[in-house]
């Protein structure tokens, strides 16, 4: 197996070679959990779900670490009295802690109703200011960074003087960076404009506060990513993505971060899943051109025609490559319906049907292998990966057909190879199968409450419930074991 991944840092495919043999530590940052979680941002998270699959299908052991963030966050003016979450809590009238509860809810509900699967570790910024504190301090031990006012700010200039490169990932130039960048805090206490801020000292206004050696504050967002990965990871570990957003300033100041700490490169391979459009615009409130996760599967927006199944959208996600744009519009969910409806009647009828088999095989079932696992390797290229996935479609209905042939053998492990690939790698849902499942939850619902008012001798109600189920084809059976149905 020769894995090649997109690396930010080189700019080139690599060959990929894990820290551990066999082994994966992978870091994502998260969200910043002071609203609902984007559509873009939904983008970004299945790109590494898919990523994650692939490289457990693929037979590493993968521990993926995906933060929150939930302290700390200002916004782009600099104001220490604007953080997101206190800003939001004062719309919302409720705590910043409040804020961060409904948000985190909020978002773990979006990614399961896409089928994303869940971290190993899911830390959160609040959980670890011990640990940022840590680093902040050894920072200015090293002389990579100084306080200010109750401050603590990386010295990008000291940074540059020893020798390191800030600006290596995102390919910026330091002069210009100097020359383009103006202070935004208006307090004047950076020695530059350039440098960031590590530990920002709280106003009395500011609520969520540590304390700490330079006084009470709150952590920086570069630093929150740094602690988090570093405790859970290591010093220096595999894979570090994001969405290409983050890569300056973000990733950038954890490179610093990570180098001027420990004196080694945080990361070997740095990784951006690029942006989501709708209807070939940017996605922004301000014009308009917007819409939530769950809008786009109820069906409750301006732009769809009708709601979409949560795995029609990400089977449209996935047919394009996590580092090109995505362009989502009414036409393109359509048109991944009825390709998510022709991809699951195959597999359908692939284990359902009858099929002849033939002494020999028509279909070239090695190198079809072949040909999809080369899509993975090839820096998890989902869209060809899904290409190849038809030629096996249209094989299956010609097979049906009887104008092709197939051995017992090589049947039983296209089977095997279907779902694994449908189902395990791009992560996609039978949704005839989840509705029938939900069927079966209500059922048994209702199964319960006509058991309790039969122990309540509400023999009426009891009734009513299996008389109106049976009228909608739905038959209860009372036995020695408990009550069972059968549908008609």
């Amino acid at each position: 197996m020769n894995l090649k991944i997109y690396n930010s840092l080189s700019g080139e495919k690599e060959t990929f070679k894990p820290i551990h043999e066999n082994n994966v530590g992978m870091y994502v940052c998260g969200p910043t959990v002071y609203s609902n979680v984007h559509l873009g941002n939904v983008r970004t998270f299945m790109s590494f779900d898919f990523i994650y699959r692939t490289l457990i299908f693929l037979g590493y052991k993968v521990r993926y670490v995906r933060n929150i963030t939930d302290a700390g966050h200002l916004t782009d003016d600099g104001d220490v009295d604007n953080d997101r979450f206190v800003k939001q809590s004062r719309l919302e009238k409720l705590e910043p802690m409040e804020i961060v509860q409904k948000y985190t809810v909020d978002f773990h509900k979006v990614l399961d109703a896409f089928n994303l699967l869940p971290p190993t570790i899911e830390p959160t910024a609040t959980g670890h200011i011990l640990e940022q504190i840590e680093l902040a301090q050894k920072l200015i031990n090293t002389g990579f960074a100084y306080e200010s006012n109750g401050s603590v700010y990386f010295d990008v200039l000291e940074y540059n003087k020893r020798g390191l490169n800030y600006g290596e990932l995102s390919r910026r130039n330091i002069e210009e960076l100097f020359a383009n960048t103006r202070d935004l805090d208006g307090q004047n206490e950076k020695k530059n404009p350039q440098d960031f801020a590590l530990w920002k000292s709280a106003s009395p206004a500011h609520i969520m506060r540590w304390n700490s050696p330079w006084g009470e504050g709150f952590p920086g967002w570069h630093l929150e990513c740094t602690a988090m990965s570093t405790k859970y990871l290591g010093e220096n570990f595999d894979i570090h993505g994001g969405g290409m957003d983050l890569k300056f300033p973000h990733h950038e100041c954890e490179v610093a971060q990570g180098k001027a700490c420990n004196g080694t490169a945080p990361v070997n391979y740095w990784m951006h899943a690029n942006m989501l459009t709708m209807n070939g615009q940017r996605m922004s409130k301000s014009t308009g051109n917007y819409i939530l996760p769950m809008e786009l599967v109820s069906g409750k927006n301006d732009f769809f025609e009708k709601p979409f199944h949560p795995a029609i959208v990400r089977f449209n996600f996935m047919q394009a490559h996590y580092r090109s744009v995505l362009d989502i519009s009414n036409e393109a969910m359509v048109a991944s319906e009825k390709g998510y409806q022709r991809l699951m009647e195959a597999v359908k009828l692939l284990s359902g049907f009858p099929f002849q088999v033939s002494a020999s095989s028509s279909f070239d079932l090695k190198s079809w292998k072949e040909k999809c696992y080369d899509a993975l390797t090839d820096d998890f290229n989902s869209p060809i990966l899904i290409s190849h996935l038809f030629e096996a479609v249209n094989f299956i209905f010609k097979l049906k057909d009887g104008k092709e042939t197939i051995t017992s053998e090589d049947l039983e492990e296209l089977k095997k190879l279907m779902h694994g690939f449908v189902f395990e790698v791009l992560g996609l849902q039978n949704i005839e199968e989840n509705n029938n499942e939900k069927l079966d939850q209500a059922l048994q619902v209702l199964i319960e409450l006509r058991n309790q008012a039969r122990k309540s001798k509400n023999f009426e109600l009891s009734d009513q419930i299996r008389d109106r189920l049976l009228a909608e084809g739905i038959e209860l059976k009372d036995g020695r074991d408990g009550t069972t149905y059968s549908l008609s």
